[in-house]
């Protein structure tokens, strides 16, 4: 099992920035993908931004320029020129492929994110 927590959300005005954090914890060995994903009241969740083992980064075109996200330790997700749009709960996750189960995605507990315009 992995375990997920998130940290760094908040209100902000249109324009300004936030860090969330998401720290990971457990059996967090052959990660193969960390993700971020936000959800808007009445709208499906969606993949805005992930970093693979390698390194390798992707961006929805909705935040591509704006967000960027980054690890060491932890997986970060650094959000600028934010919009009201922007409002959601965000949501770290972490996909590795186990034997016997296939592709396995675990989620945090979500940090809500309100822009003001």
């Amino acid at each position: 099992q992995v375990q997920l927590v998130e940290s760094g959300g908040g209100l902000v005005q249109a324009g300004g920035s936030l860090r969330l954090s998401c720290a990971a914890s457990g059996s967090i060995f052959n990660i193969n993908r960390m993700g971020w994903y936000r959800q808007a009241p009445g709208k499906q969740r969606e993949l805005i931004a992930a970093i693979t083992s390698g390194g390798s980064t992707a961006y929805a075109d909705s935040v591509q320029g704006r967000f960027t996200i980054s690890r060491d330790n932890a997986v970060y997700l650094q959000m600028n020129s934010l919009k009201p749009e922007d409002t959601a709960i965000y949501y770290c996750n972490a996909r590795r492929y186990e034997m016997g189960r296939g592709w396995a995605d675990y989620w945090g507990q979500g940090t809500q994110v309100t822009v003001s315009s």
